[in-house]
């Protein structure tokens, strides 16, 4: 699989889980959110809100890890991959926010936006899966199936969100 030398780095980091692990918590917020549906700015505001608290969760609990690591002689990441870490995070939750700022600007109607929210993030965490799967050998169809099965997982959560409500 021919990839670019920006998307390979991106890949090689631990950016990818971080990333996939902010897309979970994003799609898990913007479901329960849809439970009781607030304005689109009181979506972008949540999830910006979350992604902020969680990024600095995250740096910090790298910080106090590094530093427990750092005092009985082991190896710390570099600062720079740290906070490169915590904001990939960051990302993963704060990304559906773009399409509540759609809706805020009238492109989109609220509930389209929070269609558009939940499958992006099933989207993304299916396409790491199949760029995974391809990276690690697997031919087409064997990505593919590793693709669907950790979509599932979120398909899952969807569909058992809806029929709840």
């Amino acid at each position: 699989m021919a990839i670019s030398s920006r998307l390979a780095s991106h890949l090689r980091s631990g950016q990818v889980s971080r990333v996939v692990y902010g897309a979970i918590i994003g799609l898990a917020l913007v479901l329960t959110m849809e439970a009781h549906p607030p304005s689109a700015a009181a979506a972008v505001g949540t999830l910006l809100a979350t992604a902020l608290a969680v990024a600095l969760a995250e740096l910090y609990s790298e910080m106090v890890g590094a530093r427990a690591r750092s005092s009985l002689g082991g190896s710390v990441e570099p600062l720079h991959a740290v906070v490169a870490d915590t904001v990939a995070v960051g990302f993963g939750i704060a990304f559906p926010s773009v399409f509540f700022v759609a809706a805020v600007l009238n492109l989109v109607e609220d509930d389209t936006a929070f269609a558009l929210a939940k499958w992006s993030g099933l989207g993304l965490i299916a396409a790491y899966g199949y760029v995974a799967a391809r990276l690690s050998g697997a031919g087409t169809w064997g990505a593919l199936l590793q693709a669907v099965s950790v979509a599932l997982i979120a398909t899952v959560l969807i569909v058992l969100k809806a029929l709840v409500h």
